[in-house]
């Protein structure tokens, strides 16, 4: 796989939630680190998102916000 996209976060499916529309998909990149991405329905069942599948949690932003309180 090549991916211009600096930060690519190799996990594993935790969870699969299919909507109407829609797919959450959540991914354990680490022990008790989780990332949730909402994907179109079509996208997940192309890519045959099931729990345990091996995956990568590609992220592409031009801008990372932080805050604190």
């Amino acid at each position: 796989m090549q991916v211009s996209a600096r930060n690519a976060l190799k996990g594993t499916v935790k969870n699969v939630v299919v909507g109407s529309v829609n797919t959450e998909v959540t991914i354990e990149v680490a022990p008790g680190v989780e990332v949730t991405a909402i994907i179109t329905k079509s996208s997940a069942e192309n890519l045959k998102l099931t729990e345990g599948k091996p995956v990568y949690a590609i992220v592409k932003s031009s801008d990372v916000i932080i805050a604190i309180d």
